[in-house]
């Protein structure tokens, strides 16, 4: 069993938010909440300043609504995400082969496998030295987490939150997790932390003292083994640096039900060759089409077809999941529609294509990277702008919408190296007025993105940062 805390966990601080604060200087310190804005729509991120008025994430977006009416609401930009998540990854992979990532912001280091760390004191450099990076490549922030374990370092990172860094010092770790709530372990949701409430188990520490034959007994074997395990800060699992992808997929939500059965079709169509189009850029193709229909009362349908060989073409998925959908009945009116691929593997068998048939229709032209339906579909009379994208205005330069509506759409114009910038109102159909890639959120004298830090690590550490007594040392700017 490891006993340096020489696993990292870093996690992003309000990641979507952040990016969008850091990218419109007018959005700086103001409470910010990204997400899908239609009447269905869900928080997916919001910022700290937006988190006092009980904001949070996956909350119903009419319900953030009304908790912080005045916070700028705005649409994802998932492709500038991804970039500045690549960025990050890059320098986590700088650090050690050993690195697992969660999702866009969030991801598990093995120091000790690179080479980068073996104690207390490397590890908390390491950590120091990610940090400066990150701010100096993206200029974003992120907390870190460091102990002797998986677990330890994820409750370490929130316990860092926002911009912070902690490490568990070994020997410490039961006397750390003892007052903490029973929903601090993974795997406690709220269902497991009334059953356990309603035993009188509240504490990490009440966990350990009721016992494991105690634990299996309220919440079987399996769980209650594992629980008590966590409780006592035993987990044993390893930093895996690539997790086998199972299937890939993509799907949208409708503001209103469609109802129109060749609508459905075309709906259908379309996301095949979205899902292609992320199958090919992952290098994968796949043997079994997947579509997924959530109709109007929230039942929801799968249908799956499996071919003789895997295919990454989008004429044969798409052929595949008109089949599938010729079996679902969608007359009551569909609210969401998703088509995936599994059975995935890395190569294609070309002549097992049969399935397609007559010529291949030639590939769609490329389309903006998966959002919300609603969001990114202009109707054919009016051009719609989605709050918080990027536009470029002839006269005046680079901006984004603030909002548009009744045949107008606002523009601030501001860049992430500018003053907040002033706002212009225009027509939705001002020639002048286009769609704009996003800028990089730092950038140099030529305007490339920032570097990370080439100075070495310092031999050794002030001593306003030394772990002292038997606690979780901390280290927050």
């Amino acid at each position: 069993m490891r006993t340096a805390p020489t696993i990292m966990h870093l996690d992003m601080d309000a990641f979507f938010a952040s990016v969008e604060q850091a990218s419109k200087p007018s959005l700086r310190g103001k409470a910010v909440v990204v997400g899908g804005l239609g009447p269905r729509g869900v928080v997916a991120t919001c910022s700290y300043e937006a988190r006092v008025f009980g904001v949070h994430s996956a909350m119903p977006m009419g319900q953030a609504r009304r908790l912080a009416p005045h916070a700028a609401y705005l649409v994802p930009r998932f492709e500038l995400y991804r970039s500045i998540s690549e960025q990050v990854m890059r320098l986590l992979r700088e650090l050690s082969p050993l690195v697992e990532p969660l999702s866009l912001d969030e991801a598990f280091v093995d120091l000790e496998a690179g080479g980068t760390a073996w104690d207390a004191e490397s590890a908390r450099l390491a950590g120091v030295k990610l940090r400066t990076d990150i701010r100096t490549v993206t200029g974003l922030t992120g907390s870190v987490g460091l102990a002797a374990s998986k677990m330890l370092a994820k409750i370490a990172s929130e316990e860092a939150k926002p911009d912070g860094l902690v490490l568990i010092p070994p020997g410490t770790e039961r006397a750390m997790l003892e007052p903490m709530t029973v929903r601090t372990l993974p795997g406690v949701g709220p269902a497991t932390g009334d059953h356990l409430r309603r035993a009188g188990i509240t504490t990490v520490g009440e966990i350990a003292e009721a016992g494991e034959d105690e634990l299996v007994r309220l919440l079987g074997k399996a769980h209650g083994h594992a629980l008590y395990a966590m409780a006592l800060a035993r987990d044993e699992r390893p930093v895996v640096a690539e997790r086998e992808t199972k299937s890939v997929s993509v799907e949208d939500t409708y503001d209103v039900d469609i109802h129109d059965r060749v609508r459905v079709g075309v709906e259908v169509g379309r996301l095949a060759d979205r899902c292609v189009r992320r199958l090919r850029g992952s290098g994968l193709s796949g043997r079994t089409i997947v579509l997924k229909v959530r109709r109007y009362d929230f039942s929801t349908l799968t249908r799956s077809e499996t071919l003789r060989g895997p295919t990454d073409d989008p004429a044969v998925v798409r052929e595949a999941a008109a089949r599938l959908l010729d079996s679902v009945d969608t007359t009551g009116g569909v609210r969401l529609l998703g088509v995936g691929v599994s059975g995935l593997a890395d190569y294609t068998q070309e002549d097992l294509f049969a399935q397609a048939a007559g010529e291949r229709a030639e590939e769609p032209a490329e389309e903006p990277e998966a959002r919300p339906a609603e969001e990114h579909r202009p109707s054919p009379t009016e051009r719609r702008w989605a709050a918080g994208h990027d536009v470029r205005h002839a006269e005046l330069g680079h901006g984004w919408v603030q909002g548009s509506g009744l045949g107008r759409v606002t523009v601030r114009f501001e860049t992430p190296y500018s003053e907040a910038g002033r706002v212009r109102t225009f027509p939705v159909d001002d020639p002048e007025l286009t769609p704009a890639d996003p800028l990089p959120l730092v950038a140099d004298a030529e305007g490339a993105a920032g570097q990370p830090s080439s100075l070495p690590l310092p031999a050794s550490l002030p001593k306003s940062w030394s772990g002292g007594g038997g606690g979780a040392a901390t280290s927050k700017p």
